[in-house]
């Protein structure tokens, strides 16, 4: 499962590729999932990394910190590690983890056991985030969904139903 899932996280091109790796490590690792959830981008204040709202469907990233990882990442991998860690994140949200403590200490279970500790994941789980959160604080943090972004083929598991 580990190689498998690392060469998949690495060599994912779309949020879409990156959220079926996301998805596969929580069902094999916590044993539970869910489908059908949708993702935005959205320009956020710069300490919200992205949020899901309890009882939607959607999960809305902040566009701002993923054209900040974008610029100071060296590699695909990294870009692709941030990415993971925030839609794993709000994936435990959406299934039903309320509690920030109890997100955060089964998402490094989950990167560990899915991933590995040698991962940029597991390295990056608390200190990145923290870091391009300061570095976008300064700057105008009024939300607007004027110009959210619905990324299409997000999550494609059990959504003939949906029209």
């Amino acid at each position: 499962m580990r190689e498998d899932l690392r060469t998949r996280l690495e060599r994912a091109e779309s949020f879409g590729e990156i959220f079926s790796v996301v998805k596969r490590a929580v069902r094999e690792v916590l044993g539970v999932r869910r489908a059908g959830l949708e993702l935005l981008l959205v320009d956020l204040p710069g300490e919200i990394g992205a949020m899901h709202q309890v009882g939607s469907n959607a999960i809305i990233m902040n566009r701002r910190h993923i054209q900040a990882i974008m610029k100071s990442s060296r590699n695909r991998l990294e870009v692709n590690s941030y990415i993971f860690l925030i839609l794993l994140h709000e994936y435990l949200h959406s299934l039903g983890v309320l509690d920030e403590g109890e997100v955060a200490a089964l998402s490094m279970k989950v990167i560990r056991e899915a991933l590995g500790e040698d991962h940029p994941a597991y390295k990056m789980a608390p200190r990145k985030l923290a870091e391009i959160a300061e570095q976008l604080i300064s700057e105008d943090d009024l939300i607007s969904l004027d110009n959210a972004e619905i990324i299409k083929d997000f999550d494609m598991e059990n959504t003939q139903y949906i029209g």
